[in-house]
């Protein structure tokens, strides 16, 4: 396999120094592997800290900024960050207004996350903690007892991040975090499978001309492999399943997530097929979002996400946001 990189040892401190350089409005400690808003901690803020495996780019150091993440720790790929960073992001952020770990529902993460609030809490750091778990394709997966969390962690990040720009208190911000999880639901597809560095090889394998849908983020198993399918075939199939799920009431904000290795031309098409299942369901649309944001490395494939928003969910989804992944109205 060819990769664009020096060494597998080093690839995220070499990204890490490339972030450093391309955005100076963040402070990227790459020793201890923290990125942190450069104007933290903002007095009287809530401060918003998340994390995890290295691979799922712009996930989540490109949510950094305002509006969005206070501050993100990338593990090495696939693997999540230890304690440490994670206690030693949240006291750089915390501006005595509290601190909300969001946190995928991987077993790793999890267990992390909350040994860093602990350690957050002995050094006097008011810390919640929201647990994003949008994804239906499995009850159980290899990483996770329950749903993996996945597409949703954008919305949650976006939504409670204008929340606490706000300046609403940390028991708000975490309801609002709550509520974006509890209203979203994503299902992904691969096309091909992903090749960490490390390996130098694809983690699993994925016949040509076959499918796998409801894959994971990691390149977990999903339900099940198929033929290849066409675009509308998929999106029938990803949103059904969406919708076995959730029955939504109000609009949804649509992210059309691609995996890393699908084209603009691809997602696009992908998601006029999407929008017209929903259409078929009836289901109104407020927002769309379409692009890569939750990766899965060089993987070819997509998810979608649907997040059932009220009038409140909408607004602070449309304020504004600058990071290096997400921004409008900055």
């Amino acid at each position: 396999m060819k990769m664009l990189i020096n060494v597998p040892e080093t690839v995220v401190a070499d990204a890490l120094r490339g972030l450093a350089a391309a955005h100076p409005e963040l402070t990227v400690d790459v020793e201890n592997r923290v990125i942190v808003r450069r104007d933290a901690p903002v007095a009287g803020k809530v401060a918003l800290v998340s994390g995890g495996g290295s691979g799922h780019e712009p996930l989540h150091g490109g949510f950094v900024g305002p509006g969005m993440l206070s501050a993100a720790c990338p593990g090495e790929v696939f693997t999540s960050p230890v304690p440490d960073q994670m206690a030693r992001a949240a006291a750089a952020v915390d501006s005595g207004a509290g601190v909300l770990f969001v946190v995928k529902n991987y077993t790793g993460d999890v267990l992390n996350f909350d040994m860093a609030a602990e350690l957050a809490e002995d050094e006097g750091i008011q810390v919640a903690k929201v647990l994003v778990d949008d994804d239906v394709a499995v009850t159980d997966s290899l990483y996770t007892a329950g749903r993996r969390g996945t597409g949703a962690t954008l919305f949650v990040e976006k939504i409670a991040g204008a929340a606490a720009d706000e300046g609403q208190p940390l028991e708000r911000v975490a309801a609002v975090a709550r509520q974006v999880n509890e209203s979203s639901r994503s299902f992904g597809v691969a096309l091909t499978a992903c090749t960490t560095p490390a390996k130098g090889s694809p983690t699993f394998d994925l016949p040509p001309g076959e499918l796998e849908l409801g894959i994971g983020i990691h390149g977990e198993p999903g339900r099940e492999r198929r033929p290849m399918m066409t675009s509308g075939e998929i999106a029938d199939f990803a949103v059904h399943a969406i919708l076995e799920d959730m029955s939504p009431r109000n609009p949804v904000l649509v992210l059309v997530n691609g995996m890393g290795a699908t084209p603009l031309l691809e997602l696009y098409g992908f998601n006029a097929e999407v929008q017209r299942v929903l259409a078929e369901r009836g289901v109104a649309v407020a927002r769309t979002l379409v692009g890569n944001y939750v990766t899965s490395l060089d993987m070819a494939g997509a998810s979608v996400t649907l997040c059932q928003v009220d009038e409140e969910l909408l607004r602070l989804w449309d304020a504004p946001v600058k990071t290096a992944g997400l921004r409008w109205g900055m």
